[in-house]
């Protein structure tokens, strides 16, 4: 597996602003700010709004005036998801909190005040059928501390469901709701979105219920260093806590993408929200319902992509690729003689272009098969062999090398 290096730390729940998914009902997040500004321009008088609206319509994709059509559409399908785990390190100084948390002591501890609570954090956030027959989607992150999770469906009726799978490098998990066959349901869409095409998010916001919020794609492809090797698609909707593990959805009602974190200076929205490409969870779910896990390829280094200033650097002002900054101890590519400082530059004869592409290839490489990789190094290319050995389901794989 290969890691892609990042400039700055950072987790769901701190720098990236995010676990918008898990309001905890005792706590949601403690993000430390980003440096974005939170101020908002107002548009200028001297624009037409039915100049704008008639921009909106053009197309299949249209805008404002379907959305109420559509949320009557997609909303039935969109559940609230929630899932209980024991803790004993509650923190204080959390920011959102929506009650107490179910707690648990021992025989005497209320009592005396000395021996720390027990207490069970409850886990707050969204997901949404695929299926009639009790199939739904969500993020790995709100259940991932216990094996059944509790469902909550739009006309208010709650269901027990088990954790069938889940993918903590995906952010993705499958839960199933047995007894019913006639669960309104939506499908995942086939083609990815466009920037600046229109989208409809849904979810249990602040697991106040069904909530809706519309804007538009703002950027796919988006990397933003997580520590995963996915692209995610960067929406302008306001996400918020609660929401994730949510549909977005585009104006045919087709998912395409799971909302997984948002950043924030404040732990609130401020218009940049990113969800799980459709085309990600169709690669995650068969598995995930077949075996409850995700099999993914291996390699062992860390790598960035090679810049245009790298490049410079290599000699080479048209060099692409991935440069490997950490070689695992005893690993495939440690074995297969890779080096740091080695630079990737095809794989089974299909050139890299970046970081990110070449961890998505490996990822997809079987265990066990051999991979043909280019590697310059100093000036030369040579071929190297190597053999991919399996990802652990860890979200680290050894500490130095994030993921």
């Amino acid at each position: 597996m290969t890691h892609t290096k990042r400039p700055f730390s950072c987790r769901r729940a701190s720098m990236i602003g995010g676990a918008i998914a898990s309001t905890i009902l005792s706590v949601a997040t403690s993000e430390r700010a980003l440096a974005i500004n939170p101020a908002q321009q107002a548009l200028s008088g001297g624009v037409s709004v039915n100049f704008i609206r008639r921009i909106a319509d053009r197309g299949s994709n249209v805008g404002p005036g379907n959305f109420a059509d559509l949320a009557e559409k997609v909303v039935p399908a969109v559940v609230a998801v929630s899932s209980k785990a024991p803790t004993s390190n509650f923190l204080p100084d959390q920011s959102f909190e929506f009650g107490q948390p179910d707690e648990e002591s021992p025989p005497g501890a209320r009592d005396h005040g000395t021996a720390p609570k027990a207490t069970r954090t409850v886990a707050i956030g969204s997901g949404f059928f695929i299926s009639p027959d009790g199939y739904a989607v969500t993020n790995s992150h709100i259940v991932e501390a216990s094996d059944t999770a509790e469902i909550r469906t739009n006309d208010k009726k709650t269901y027990s469901a088990k954790v069938v799978g889940m993918d903590s490098l995906s952010d993705i998990a499958l839960i199933k709701v047995d007894g019913r066959n006639d669960f309104s349901y939506v499908q995942l869409a086939d083609q990815p979105p466009r920037a600046g095409d229109w989208v409809l998010t849904a979810g249990n916001t602040f697991g106040l219920g069904g909530s809706v919020t519309a804007g538009i794609v703002s950027a796919r492809e988006r990397n933003i260093e997580t520590g995963s090797a996915q692209e995610f698609i960067q929406i302008d909707a306001p996400i918020n806590q609660g929401d994730s593990g949510g549909p977005t959805f585009d104006t045919s009602g087709k998912v395409i993408g799971v909302n997984s974190m948002i950043i924030s200076p404040s732990g609130g929205s401020v218009g940049v929200a990113f969800a799980i490409p459709a085309e990600t969870v169709k690669t995650v779910i068969p598995q995930l319902k077949d075996k409850g896990t995700v099999t993914r390829g291996w390699m062992g280094v860390e790598v960035q992509s090679v810049t245009a200033e790298l490049a410079d650097s290599l000699g080479g002002s048209d060099l692409h690729g991935a440069i490997v900054t950490g070689v695992q101890e005893n690993g495939p590519a440690a074995k297969a003689g890779l080096r740091t400082g080695d630079v990737i530059t095809s794989v089974n004869g299909e050139q890299i272009r970046n970081a990110s592409e070449l961890t998505r290839k490996v990822h997809a490489t079987a265990p066990g098969s051999r991979i043909q990789i280019a590697r310059l190094r100093q000036g030369q290319v040579n071929s190297l062999s190597v053999t991919v050995g399996q990802l652990s389901n860890e979200p680290n794989v050894f500490p130095s090398i994030p993921r």
